[in-house]
């Protein structure tokens, strides 16, 4: 995205006339830009049932587009840094796939591919980068047909590909964890995403087996595996089995993804109690046993990058307490990944928009944990509550990055190569910059110095130019370039100062 902006960093001296002095911007050790915060900051894009995006299936493909285009840009102006793209959410695709078919959310009818053809994933990839937002691919990895379906499933939706695969339960339809086709079907849609988009991140949620429901005298069904169970079960019990098919699962597509697109960060986000009485006073439902969720031993193997535990509950809940489950999760982080918070702001009235500005304050006060991610973005887009208003104004009235994971690379890139030239206009400085190392950069950090403040912009990676307007109060005294990789890593500035002649 290319912009006019009063901005400026770089190593070549220029000698401009400003009111009557001659001044020089040069290279200056003094002059040294403050780091900035380091803090995730996402929203869920939820495509299921609509909640999210598209409003509704089956829009124009201009709307479609409007709104997506409008989530986007919201997101920048919040600074948040990073949207997570609900691209699968029952086997089906909100991009063109050779595997799955288009998803019925976003056509009106599972199958029907949008009419002019676009990519939504190219277009979401497209414009965070242009704001200098991460986007992360969000997948449900065996979700296969949502209760609320209208219509038949496309011919090339695995329950009619692969009916043997398919388990219905509760009303949807389910790929069973155990089966190795099911298994390697997931993870083939996964890794062609991975190959053919500069996607920034893979994500997955909450649902793994699924949530249990009842029957109509109050008893527990349980899930319809008996022929898998059969078949494969081994010496194991059979909780343990289930455990272990989605255990092999992750531990797999993360091995996979890293030989694929080493810097793609891989997260999940897990219910957020992992078993009740951990911590000893949490009540509520029992993830391990319930899900086969065994969401502690995947952040402890380091099959993943971030863990991003729901704790949906409020702070002064009592079996659920938001504060206490935080603590937990931090004290499981052995290998210390990233622990990055949902929230519920889509509980914002009844809630009131505190409850979430407090919360963010709670993961920002407890080290080990650093960022937070929203349920859902329309709360954000929204302003429900005023939350955003509120988040805009206070919680996140500046940048942030998000956090380096040194345990992908540890390199950081290169000082930024500046050249500057006078423009057409007195006043005016042209300024182009590049890594002259030739190493993929993420985001450019932008900051300059007015009468003693610093301000940042991010920039995104290839935005390598910009024009600068130096007359006037507001002239700068000092500026600087950052680079920033994909890892999180970030170069030494490049910093000029002004001088006098």
């Amino acid at each position: 995205m290319s912009r006019r902006i009063s901005i400026l960093a770089g190593f070549l001296g220029v000698t401009l006339s400003l009111i009557g002095a001659e001044v020089v911007y040069r290279s200056s050790d003094k002059a040294a830009a403050p780091s900035l915060p380091r803090e995730f900051r996402g929203a869920w894009i939820a495509t299921v049932n609509n909640i999210d995006w598209p409003s509704k299936p089956g829009l124009p493909v201009a709307s479609q587009k409007k709104e997506l285009f409008e989530l986007i840009e919201t997101a920048a102006r919040l600074k948040l840094n990073c949207l997570i793209f609900q691209v699968r959410p029952a086997c089906d695709a909100l991009y063109p796939s050779k595997l799955e078919p288009w998803s019925e959310y976003l056509t009106g009818k599972m199958g029907k591919a949008p009419v002019p053809a676009w990519d939504p994933l190219a277009y979401a990839i497209n414009e965070a980068h242009r704001r200098g937002l991460e986007l992360h691919a969000w997948f449900n990895p065996f979700r296969a047909r949502y209760k609320s379906s209208v219509g038949s499933a496309a011919s090339s939706h695995v329950s009619r590909k692969q009916p043997h695969l398919v388990k219905s339960y509760g009303g949807y339809q389910w790929l069973d964890p155990a089966e190795p086709a099911a298994q390697a079907h997931s993870m083939s849609v996964i890794l062609d995403v991975v190959r053919r988009y500069q996607v920034d991140g893979v994500h997955l949620d909450d649902y793994f087996y699924p949530y249990q429901v009842k029957n109509s005298k109050g008893k527990l069904l349980d899930f319809p595996d008996d022929v898998s169970w059969k078949r494969y079960k081994g010496k194991m019990t059979r909780a343990d089995w289930r455990r272990d098919n989605i255990n092999r699962f992750l531990q797999r597509m993360y091995t996979e993804i890293k030989k694929t697109r080493p810097w793609i960060k891989v997260g999940i986000s897990p219910f957020g109690i992992w078993r009740p009485g951990y911590p000893k006073t949490i009540k509520g439902l029992d993830a391990y046993d319930s899900l086969y969720a065994d969401a502690r031993k995947w952040l402890n193997q380091g099959w993943l990058d971030y863990c991003a535990p729901q704790l949906y509950w409020s702070i002064e809940s009592p079996g659920q307490s938001h504060p206490k489950l935080l603590k937990w999760w931090v004290g499981e982080n052995k290998k210390r990944r990233h622990l990055w918070i949902g929230n519920n702001s889509a509980k914002v009235n009844p809630w009131k928009a505190d409850e979430i500005i407090k919360q963010i304050g709670l993961t920002r006060s407890e080290h080990g944990s650093t960022g937070n991610i929203h349920w859902n973005v329309s709360a954000l887009t929204k302003d429900r509550g005023g939350l955003a208003t509120q988040l805009k104004k206070t919680t996140y009235s500046e940048y942030a990055l998000v956090p380096a994971s040194p345990w992908l690379d540890k390199i950081p890139p290169a000082k930024p190569q500046v050249n500057m030239k006078i423009g057409k206009n007195q006043g005016q400085l042209i300024v182009n910059w590049y890594n002259r190392t030739r190493e993929p950069v993420a985001v450019w950090v932008f900051q300059i110095r007015i009468k003693g403040k610093w301000s940042t912009l991010i920039f995104p990676r290839k935005q390598t130019s910009a024009l600068m307007n130096i007359t006037g109060p507001m002239t700068p005294d000092a500026f600087a370039i950052t680079a920033i990789d994909r890892a999180g890593n970030a170069s030494v500035p490049a910093v000029l100062a002004k001088q006098l002649k």
